[in-house]
């Protein structure tokens, strides 16, 4: 049906004689035969545009980086929320009942371990005081008749029997002694008010003292005074020592091969970053977010990091990869929002080249695919060769 359209068949051999038609068909034969694709064996698509061409000043506002394998330690960035290091934060519980009488701290005060956060007027502890103070005046008068008849067995003026029933009811007193003070201890009552107790002195109406277990930061205060307090189970304070914090964060799919605990991590608020170091990898996965839990260790000296915060987490992986490494300025991106560079060709030219991105590893790429060693590659001043392009 063609050759009908163009007059037979000698009317279209003299058609593909005609001089413009074959120039037109040597230029495209010619544009196949220098086509790209020879430089791109990365499967990656091949650039359409020709390539560019710099006179000797355009090429003084470039720089080429060559593309060597090179040995880098993987990082892994993710988000991060600061929590207290839970083995220097506890919870203070009321260790007695009653009603809250006076208040000593507030949040933001530090405070040393066994420092009086409250007072609770409390029956429980006025009948624990009294308790102590009979056991240690019963300990010492049995004790006193112990050793007595001790003495008077020895001039047999008692009884083999009745000198040793006397050694087992001083023991006996004695125990119920070191059980009563026992009790004042989980209390936390005072070590001066126990000496004064021992001594034998008259106490007046004292009230018992919600003490602080470490050293640390009152970071929240839940009783008011008047509250009544339950023991064992009203939380009135918590303390925490804020100079050593956790970071949580949490790292997915092939990432998680990097991170192992020890390795260093960057974490960032604002303009300020500290050092930390990974502590522990979660062993299991979270079935909501499938990412595993990281923690990192933070030094807190200077009170930048507070709990809740968000923070940037930069994991520095210790474990050594290689890849092609170029200049993160090499990298830009098409119409389509695919990643390209451009290759510096044997004729002086510069060709486009797409590529898959691997890990950042500072201000460079780490490049998966469409790039091979010795590939000369345009890092400073890509997006000039792109503007140029573009005219």
């Amino acid at each position: 049906m063609t050759n009908r359209r163009l007059g037979g068949p000698t009317t279209y051999h003299r058609w593909l004689r005609a001089p413009w038609i074959a120039a037109a068909v040597a230029a495209i034969l010619s544009s196949a035969a220098c086509s790209p694709s020879s430089d791109n064996d990365s499967g990656q698509p091949s650039a359409t545009v020709s390539n560019v061409t710099l006179t000797a000043d355009q090429r003084r506002n470039i720089r080429l980086f060559t593309a060597v394998p090179t040995k880098f330690h993987k990082t892994i960035d993710a988000n991060g929320v600061v929590d207290f290091d839970n083995d220097r934060a506890t919870s203070v519980l009321a260790p007695i009942s009653g009603p809250v009488t006076q208040m000593f701290v507030s949040p933001g005060d530090i405070v040393k371990k066994g420092q009086p956060l409250a007072l609770v007027d409390s029956p429980d502890f006025a009948a624990a005081v009294g308790a102590y103070r009979k056991a240690v005046s019963a300990a010492r008068t049995t004790r006193r008749l112990a050793d007595l008849d001790k003495d008077l067995l020895a001039h047999q003026g008692v009884a083999q029997r009745e000198a040793e029933q006397a050694q087992t009811d001083a023991v006996s007193a004695e125990s119920d002694r070191d059980a009563a003070l026992q009790g004042l201890a989980s209390l936390g009552v005072d070590p001066r008010l126990i000496r004064q107790i021992r001594s034998g002195r008259q106490l007046s109406r004292v009230a018992s003292a919600i003490r602080s277990p470490i050293a640390g930061t009152v970071v929240e205060k839940l009783v008011t005074p008047g509250q009544l307090l339950q023991a064992g189970t009203t939380p009135c304070f918590t303390v925490a020592d804020l100079s050593r914090v956790w970071v949580m964060t949490q790292v997915f799919g092939s990432d998680l091969d990097s991170v192992g605990a020890g390795d260093t991590a960057q974490v960032t608020v604002g303009a300020n970053t500290v050092t930390g170091r990974v502590e522990n990898v979660a062993a299991e996965v979270d079935p909501n977010t499938r990412s595993v839990a990281v923690r990192v260790v933070v030094a807190n000296a200077a009170g930048l990091l507070r709990k809740q915060m968000y923070v940037r987490v930069e994991i520095q992986s210790r474990a050594e990869n290689t890849g092609l490494l170029i200049p993160v300025a090499a990298i830009l991106r098409d119409d389509e929002n695919l990643p390209f560079v451009y290759i510096a060709q044997r004729d002086g030219s510069y060709a486009r080249r797409h590529v898959t991105l691997g890990d950042r590893v500072g201000d460079r790429y780490d490049i998966a695919d469409g790039l091979h060693r010795g590939d000369r590659v345009v890092a400073d001043g890509a997006i000039f060769v792109q503007f140029l392009q573009d005219q």
